[in-house]
């Protein structure tokens, strides 16, 4: 039995029965139809901005930070190809995320006539999406539009991986058969599959040789969190008692005040006690940790498959076998039920930053703004630190985050711009108030979103730091004009948009603009001017290596 409906209402009951409430979008001709149906419909808010990498940024990052479905709504071609960076970025580092675009009409595909905003072929936006997303359908068949939006949303859910679909602008308004099954289902989106036998089998080959090692630490990367086992992985570390470090990607992913925490493990370029406790490892649980140039530290990996368990999306490697079919949250589930032992080992937290820095300036030292804006998330913890791409990234590696908050991060795809958008994202999910840290590059790429935090209601706390270019390249290079970037008078900005902006050339300078931010209702503006030389510790040797091995590969 089927029901029928217009395509566009369809949707949006879709939508809303999965938990979508927001909806991140840009309005264009051949999405115009969609766009107004979803801005029609009481609980499904329509978050508009100015530029379509942002609206993909900050669905980004309301996906991150609820754990839920981000949607993007865009129109075809100029639209389409806008978001395509965002999505990349999503698709590499496993946030779930649907793209929503519309596409040409029906008779337009008939006549083969050129459309604007086409380019090569009509059908070359959805070829392109097919790269960066799980699953892509151009929607144009009335009788099976339910079916092949139900497939594309659930394969989203089990890879959280992003999702395309192309609907033809004349479809919106168009009745579409229903199943019964879509009208009656719960919402309730499945999980990956596991074959109980595999599952059963790899916990007790997994926990008998737990039992026996003397030095076993846990390694959390970024999967189980995206694919809801935080808990599971917290109360892994608890029965376990040893030692457990984050990936970069994963950093957030396990509590940063939690007694067996280290800090993050960044390959060579990690603090010396958190490299010294992996390499003394005699067992190291890797669960969930891609191996990625940055996780690596731009080195081979220093865990070898001798003496590592390592999950990753729906397989467990136990030294050198695998178990196929078996889903980090049934594995690390199964770990639970079987008895281990449990160490007490005693655990302190470490980071880059050295114990005492110079704090008068000017300018601002990168290691001294860190340890300010540590002491500060002690008196503020209801915070979603978002870093963007650079320095700010190496840098956010040593910004300790209460547990009452989040923290977030390109931590492997990198893409410049992120922070602000992301940031934005993150706030209208969750309610906590962002603190940003973001470079003046990063700024003037996709920066101008936050003139959009008044009319939105939002009231990030943006921490710009102003090194006159993009910094992070500047050891590397002997061409430093080729890194400059003209000066904004990005305080003057703030205020003009609505909020606060303020300039600081010293620590306690910050110290004051801080404790002005956390009474301001309105957005805030920190410009911190920074030594163009100078960078957070890990930054500097990470570029340096990725240097060295490019000379060496030339």
């Amino acid at each position: 039995m089927q029901s029928r409906m217009p395509l566009g209402n369809f949707l949006v009951a879709y939508l809303r029965k999965i938990g979508v409430r927001h909806v991140f979008g840009i309005p264009g001709d051949l999405v115009i139809h969609l766009f107004m149906t979803f801005g029609r419909t009481r609980g499904l808010d329509v978050i508009t901005l100015s530029h379509e990498p942002s609206v993909g940024f900050a669905a980004d990052g309301y996906a991150r930070s609820t754990g839920g479905l981000g949607v993007v709504c865009v129109t075809y071609g100029a639209g389409g190809f806008n978001v395509i960076n965002p999505i990349a970025g999503a698709y590499a580092e496993r946030v779930p995320l649907l793209v929503l675009s519309g596409g040409p009409g029906e008779d337009e595909y008939r006549l083969g006539t050129l459309i604007h905003h086409q380019a090569k072929a009509i059908e070359s936006q959805v070829r392109m999406f097919r790269e960066v997303t799980c699953a892509a359908r151009v929607i144009a068949d009335p009788r099976t539009a339910a079916e092949e939006i139900d497939e594309v949303v659930r394969a989203i859910w089990l890879h959280r991986q992003p999702g395309y679909i192309e609907i033809h602008r004349d479809m919106v308004t168009r009745p579409i058969a229903v199943p019964r099954r879509l009208i009656a289902w719960d919402g309730r989106l499945p999980r990956p599959k596991s074959d109980p036998r595999k599952v059963a089998e790899a916990a007790d080959e997994a926990a008998a040789w737990l039992n026996r090692s003397k030095r076993p630490m846990v390694l959390v990367g970024i999967e189980p969190y995206r694919f809801g086992a935080k808990k599971d992985v917290v109360s892994l570390v608890d029965r376990l008692g040893c030692a457990c470090a984050a990936s970069v990607l994963a950093k957030g992913a396990f509590p940063m005040e939690h007694p067996q925490y280290l800090g993050v493990y960044a390959g060579p370029f990690s603090p010396p006690a958190i490299r010294r406790r992996v390499r003394e490892a005699d067992l190291i649980l890797s669960l969930g940790t891609l191996l990625t140039d940055i996780e690596l530290g731009q080195q081979s990996p220093e865990i070898s498959r001798e003496k590592s368990i390592w999950t990753i999306h729906n397989r467990v490697r136990i030294r050198f076998h695998n178990y196929n079919d078996v889903s980090e949250r049934d594995f690390i589930q199964a770990l639970l039920k079987r008895p281990l032992t449990r160490r007490a080992e005693s655990v302190d937290y470490h980071d880059n930053l050295p114990g005492r820095v110079e704090d008068d300036g000017p300018p601002v030292k990168m290691a001294a703004l860190l340890k300010t804006l540590n002491a500060f998330l002690v008196e503020h913890p209801r915070t979603a630190v978002v870093v963007d791409s650079g320095d700010s990234l190496f840098g956010g590696i040593e910004i300790k985050v209460p547990s009452a908050g989040l923290y977030m991060a390109q931590g492997f795809y990198a893409s410049m711009g992120y922070s602000v958008p992301g940031a934005l994202g993150a706030q209208l999910g969750t309610g906590l108030r962002p603190l940003i840290l973001c470079g003046d590059g990063s700024f003037q790429m996709t920066g101008v979103e936050i003139a959009h935090a008044v009319r939105l209601g939002l009231n990030p706390i943006v921490v710009l730091l102003n090194n006159g270019g993009w910094g992070i390249f500047r050891p590397i290079t002997r061409q430093k004009k080729l890194l400059e970037l003209p000066s904004w008078p990005y305080a003057r900005f703030a205020r003009l948009w609505g909020g606060t902006g303020m300039r600081v050339s010293s620590v306690p300078e910050l110290r004051h603009a801080l404790k002005v931010a956390a009474g301001e209702r309105r957005f805030v503006l920190i410009e911190a001017m920074i030594d163009p030389q100078d960078l957070s510790p890990v930054s500097r040797r990470y570029i340096e290596a990725a240097a060295k091995r490019a000379k060496m590969a030339a």
